[in-house]
């Protein structure tokens, strides 16, 4: 007997940041991308949005192709994170269409990018790259904050803007400052 061979596909969904809202705030970048989906996302909605998207890109051949394999496996709102499940044979055509798709399939859903982080053979390496994902962004997130200045101040911020930093040539601003010491 022959086994169904299927592909799992990773997929985040990033929120490009608001060009009206492209003042720096205290929240990391990484953090600004990698939003919570807010809007009452849910699997079916998920499947008829890729499914409309299939339809328009690659007619009946793309809605027969992928009908009876296409699953949503996994669907997290709190990290955007979603596992799809479809055939071997058509899993570029989803990532076609997933790649296309640019807003959150809800009501009055935002704009978005759907980006295919790892295909995989089994659900199992699938979880834990999406494990291993949600680490490295909780750790960058500690980072940046902790990089960053606590609450800088509008004096703070206009003084750091007043001056440049020139590291061009440090060598020989050295060597002019020890020649003016003595």
């Amino acid at each position: 007997m022959v086994r169904i061979k299927e592909r799992y596909l990773l997929v985040n969904i990033l929120y490009p940041p608001d060009p009206p809202k492209t003042t720096k705030t205290s929240v990391p970048d990484s953090v600004v991308q990698h939003q919570p989906t807010v809007e009452k996302l849910t699997p079916a909605a998920l499947l008829k949005a890729i499914r409309a998207e299939v339809a328009a890109l690659f007619g009946d051949y793309g809605l027969g192709a992928l009908e009876g394999h296409l699953s949503v496996k996994y669907l997290s709102l709190a990290t955007s994170t979603f596992i799809l499940r479809c055939a071997r044979a058509h899993y570029q055509m989803l990532w076609a269409a997933l790649f296309l798709m640019d807003r959150v399939p809800a009501k009055g859903g935002r704009p978005c990018i759907f980006r295919v982080v790892r295909v995989s053979g089994t659900m199992r390496k699938a979880e834990e790259e999406a494990i291993r994902q949600a680490r490295g962004l909780i750790l960058a997130a500690k980072q940046e904050a902790s990089s960053a200045p606590a609450h800088p101040t509008a004096a703070d911020q206009d003084v750091r803007g007043s001056f440049a930093l020139d590291t061009t040539d440090s060598a020989s601003d050295d060597a002019a400052m020890d020649q003016d010491d003595g």
